[in-house]
């Protein structure tokens, strides 16, 4: 799954999808994590190296929900 900040500068990534869907790719399961990106106000991306966080084992990160956000679908929503 993947989040944009509402500011447009952080941008989050997951490695599952959805719990329904991840056995198809993940048969053995997975580890999951959630890692960071940040973006320039100039143009380019990063990776924070100091952003990873990792789930306790047989967990799946699905959807980032960012504060005053709902979900993924919330960041093409705002103004």
């Amino acid at each position: 799954m993947v989040e944009i900040s509402r500011d447009g500068k952080r941008v989050y990534f997951t490695n599952s999808l959805y719990g329904a869907v991840d056995p198809q790719f993940y048969p053995e399961g997975i580890d999951g994590w959630m890692v960071k990106l940040d973006a320039a106000p100039a143009g380019g991306i990063e990776f924070d190296p100091e952003f990873l966080l990792q789930w306790p084992k047989s967990h799946r990160p699905h959807q980032v929900r960012l504060e005053g956000g709902d979900c993924s679908s919330d960041s093409y929503c705002y103004p």
